[in-house]
């Protein structure tokens, strides 16, 4: 399996034209036939453990992230060449997988990690062959996340991480993950925390499952007791997690958010707008959808399957989009954010800003 041949220099016709191509030579001719009917009908004619079983030749192809560099899983086209590709696979429903590798871990590393690591870690993203997670909210730093008690020692070459994070999605399917954790205790909250790349399988890692209010399992608490980092899994300097962990991409600004990079500014706090939006958005659709159902959205016949698989389609779906405008830090930290960083409004007064970690109150 090989990457198909575009470049920085190829146009958005040849772009779509090498798309079609290789769809012709690699996409199964039944999911191809099933395209015109819509995702539906894309569903029907695939499962999702032969849409995984046959991801890895489109992770090869470096269509997955075309924009991204060759060495980096991607083919290094420009953003309208990979509008052009785009255009030609929506039709196909090829959803890209490891979102999480993608759209937390990947920026994070083009913006600070070094060449070797993202060398070492996009690809096997990219392909699918590492899914990440992410080990962020703490029981008691979540929406308040500078507040986490989770440590990380020198040792030599390594660091050991102590402590625990929790509603961890996709941890138990997971064999990496982005970790914030504090390593300065003696400065103020936010200068104290670093960024890490923690492998999931080893001694000192305990994944435990939490089940959730429409019945699967897709949130984890997650024990770390003495689990141990490279440095060369550090990403940025030490005590400048914050900022790594800051970069958030949302569909919606990712046209902002490129053009600023592209003029050399750094990534900046308007990303949450868009978090915002789209969770407070769903969530209107969600309960529109279970309001349209009218008595078939508080009751339905039951059966011996497990309870997640019995909800009807619209009430699954508004039970999950209650966790939205939590989930990825609540809608009112986005709001401050947005007023602070972006209005610059003032900050609200905070007797503990500039006081080091160790000695603001905790619960």
């Amino acid at each position: 399996m090989t990457a198909v041949a575009l470049d920085a220099a190829s146009s958005p016709e040849d772009a779509a034209s090498a798309t079609r191509a290789w769809v012709e030579a690699h996409v199964p001719a039944a999911w191809r036939a099933a395209a015109p009917g819509g995702r539906d009908a894309i569903r029907a004619a695939r499962s999702r453990a032969e849409y995984e079983a046959w991801y890895p030749v489109f992770g090869a192809s470096g269509l997955v992230a075309p924009t991204w560099p060759p060495d980096c899983g991607g083919l290094g086209v420009t953003a309208a060449a990979a509008r052009a590709i785009d255009a030609v696979l929506t039709p196909l429903n090829l959803g890209r997988l490891n979102p999480l590798g993608l759209n937390l871990c990947a920026p994070a590393l083009f913006a600070h990690g070094t060449d070797a690591q993202r060398r070492r870690f996009l690809p096997p993203i990219v392909r699918n062959e590492e899914r990440w997670c992410q080990l962020f909210s703490e029981p008691g730093a979540g929406s308040d996340l500078a507040s986490l008690a989770t440590r990380a020692a020198r040792d030599g070459d390594e660091w050991v991480v102590s402590g625990q994070k929790v509603w961890s999605t996709w941890a138990h399917r997971s064999d990496y993950a982005v970790l914030l954790a504090r390593t300065d205790p003696d400065v103020p909250k936010r200068r104290g925390l670093t960024y890490f790349l923690l492998a999931l399988h080893q001694p000192g890692v305990d994944v435990r499952p939490l089940r959730h209010l429409t019945g699967e399992v897709d949130f984890n608490a997650v024990f770390l007791d003495g689990a141990r980092v490279p440095d060369g899994q550090r990403v940025g300097d030490p005590g400048d997690g914050s900022r790594v962990a800051e970069e958030r991409v949302r569909a919606w600004t990712n046209a902002r958010a490129r053009a600023g990079r592209s003029a050399r500014h750094p990534p900046g706090a308007e990303t949450s707008v868009g978090k915002v939006h789209s969770g407070e958005l769903n969530q209107r659709l969600q309960l529109l959808a279970t309001d349209l159902l009218g008595a078939g959205g508080a009751a339905w016949s039951a059966s011996p399957a497990p309870y997640a698989e019995t909800l009807p389609h619209e009430v699954h779906g508004m039970l999950r989009s209650r966790a939205n405008t939590i989930e990825g830090g609540t809608s009112e930290v986005n709001r401050t954010i947005v007023g602070e960083r972006v209005l610059g409004l003032p900050r609200e007064p905070d007797p503990w800003h500039d006081v080091p970690w160790r000695e603001v109150p905790r619960s």
